[in-house]
């Protein structure tokens, strides 16, 4: 009888590694986080809760943004974004052209939107126009 229970836990305990090792490889801050060394664009966003922040990475920079919700003149939408990033080193040989790719993308996924970057980037844009 022992035999039997000790089999069936060492079964249940493999079955809980196997999970947690399928889980962590198809997490998607994995993902985030592997798109960022690899200095490529990954945008992460659970587009169905307003409160939750996104995370997107490009060309080596991680940026943060932060939704808020408004009326538009059909439904209540997304309707201002706050983007910026934590590490301002890393700006370093970005463009203008790369910033309006970010917000083209944003714009894909939030149409009604009006995206206001934090500073040092919103001065960045401001002198280049």
């Amino acid at each position: 009888m022992m035999v039997i229970l000790f089999r069936l836990m060492l079964l249940i305990a493999l079955l809980i590694v196997a999970f947690s090792i399928i889980k962590y490889f198809f997490h998607p801050l994995r993902k985030l986080e592997k798109a960022h060394g690899q200095r490529q664009f990954f945008f992460l966003d659970d587009q169905k809760d307003v409160r939750k922040n996104f995370s997107l990475t490009y060309k080596g920079v991680m940026f943060e943004g932060e939704k808020y919700m408004g009326a538009t003149d059909t439904a209540f939408d997304i309707v201002t974004i706050y983007v910026w990033t934590k590490d301002y080193n890393a700006l370093q040989g970005l463009t203008r052209e790369d910033f309006q790719f970010i917000e083209e993308d944003i714009h894909v996924r939030y149409p009604q939107s009006a995206i206001e970057w934090k500073s040092p980037i919103k001065e960045f844009l401001r002198d280049k126009k």
